[in-house]
């Protein structure tokens, strides 16, 4: 049974959908519902792996609606998902694609991309792998450079008996030199010194295609490619030192150890076992209109939509990819459509809906402070960088909060985005001029966050500009 399991990521197994919430939690403030559904779709991977290969083909992904304003976490939650899945994931803007036969790309193109992004994920792990090996390969060839290997002595009328000796002694000689440079080179000791090394430029003419039919960019890849190999790039030597030779080799030994075959063999393997494909403004292409004009291909991207979202075949320069158990996660705002406008066929293939809460002056509170990236402790390590102790007294940080939810309820609503515009104002003066200030202790207290943002905040105009 155990050799007839998909390959998932490590540590997916051993999380419980309580432990994937409480790992969101450190980098998402609020909105449990949503954690709690990503966290039982990325269970249900996991479950699925464990049963038969008949049983495991016949369970589909349930695909989750996430519905709530902008800048409340939609899409963080997400991304960590998929972080801590250690799987493929792609964000698109379903505004972005057109109805086939429409200028703009077509809705296959996500899977193609999703699956060039999953061969740099592989191919990345797998250099990892070989790094250590290709490092000592470089270290070799650049040995040979400084001290190129003796060339063979001429045998001429001597025997064997009377050549032996001294050719045995030159052999000792040479790995006794090149045990000193060997030594001198890992110390750094010849980092400095300049070496010419051979390098292969990319061969191939300039192409490209001009068409409104989509999936033209694939095309263009792939004559490229047939192109390169049918006209090799040229060969040119270049002199570099020692340090940046070594790392370019090693790059070099590393892409030739790993075998490119497997690499995408694995990668196409992950992305349709464990793929996550985020469709953003999903409401920007509800609607059933009868009318013509720029909106009349939203009906049409929804239909193009439906086979990759139930389960098809995607052709991509690296093979055919099965999008049966991808899993979609659509977001929208849903300000004017809702998601009953979508068209059903695609309504049914998104079974899960959960809304996301619009944030209060205590979430943005919490979202200053408690997360792992939280925005004040990047602001602390940035300019602590420049001598520069910055400390964010409470009341401070609870006057930044109320700015940004009475900037929002004034202007748009974008949620935890706003808390970034009014930092940046905010210390926009420290940032300047940090390297020059005299006193290297700054405190951002309630009174420092009125000085410098009360006379934006009163102008609605000025601030629905600046904040």
């Amino acid at each position: 049974m155990e050799q007839e399991t998909s390959p998932t990521p490590k540590n997916l197994g051993s999380l419980t959908p309580r432990q994937i919430v409480e790992e969101l939690d450190r980098y998402v403030i609020g909105q449990r519902d949503a954690k709690r559904m990503v966290a039982i779709a990325l269970r249900n991977r996991w479950r699925r792996q464990q049963l038969s290969p008949e049983l495991r083909d016949e369970i589909v992904p349930k695909n989750i609606i996430m519905i709530g304003p902008t800048g409340v976490g939609k899409t963080e939650i997400s991304r960590r998902v998929s972080k801590l899945a250690d799987a493929p994931f792609i964000k698109v803007e379903a505004s972005k694609f057109t109805e086939v036969g429409y200028v703009g790309r077509d809705v296959e193109s996500l899977i193609r991309d999703l699956t060039d992004l999953s061969i740099n994920m592989v191919k990345t792990a797998y250099l990892e792998k070989v790094q250590k090996k290709a490092e000592d390969m470089a270290e070799e060839r650049v040995l040979d450079m400084l001290l190129p290997p003796s060339p063979s002595s001429p045998s001429f009328e001597f025997t064997e008996e009377s050549a032996e000796a001294p050719t045995q002694q030159k052999q000792d000689q040479q790995e006794s030199t090149r045990s000193k440079l060997r030594l001198q080179l890992r110390e750094g000791k010849l980092d400095n010194r300049m070496v010419e090394i051979e390098i292969k430029e990319r061969g191939g003419l300039p192409v490209g295609i001009i068409s409104n039919i989509g999936g033209m960019e694939d095309l263009e890849h792939n004559l490229r490619d047939m192109l390169g190999g049918m006209m090799p790039g040229k060969k040119k030597n270049r002199r570099m030192k020692v340090s940046e030779a070594l790392k370019f080799m090693a790059q070099e030994e590393a892409q030739k150890l790993i075998d490119m075959e497997e690499v995408t063999k694995e990668a196409i393997t992950r992305t349709e076992q464990s793929g996550i494909v985020f469709l953003d403004e999903i409401d920007k292409i509800a609607g059933r209109e009868k009318n013509t004009g720029p909106d009349i291909s939203r009906e049409g991207v929804q239909r193009d939509l439906l086979p990759i979202v139930e389960g098809s075949t995607v052709n991509t320069k690296h093979g055919p990819v099965k999008t049966d158990h991808i899993l979609f996660i659509a977001a929208g705002a849903f300000h004017v459509a809702k998601p009953s406008d979508l068209i059903p066929e695609l309504q049914g293939r998104f079974p899960i809906r959960v809304e996301l809460e619009p944030l209060t002056k205590d979430d943005l509170i919490r979202i200053l402070t408690e997360p792992k990236n939280a925005l004040v402790k990047q602001y602390h390590a940035l300019l602590s960088t420049e001598g520069i102790a910055l400390e964010f007294t409470k009341d401070g940080i609870e006057e930044i909060a109320a700015t940004a939810v009475q900037v929002n309820d004034r202007t748009e609503n974008i949620g935890a985005r706003r808390l970034f515009t009014i930092v940046e104002r905010l210390l926009e003066d420290v940032s300047f001029e940090a390297q020059d200030l005299q006193e290297k202790e700054v405190v951002i207290n309630a009174q420092y966050v009125r000085d410098h943002l009360q006379s934006i905040v009163k102008d609605e105009d000025l601030s629905r500009f600046i904040l």
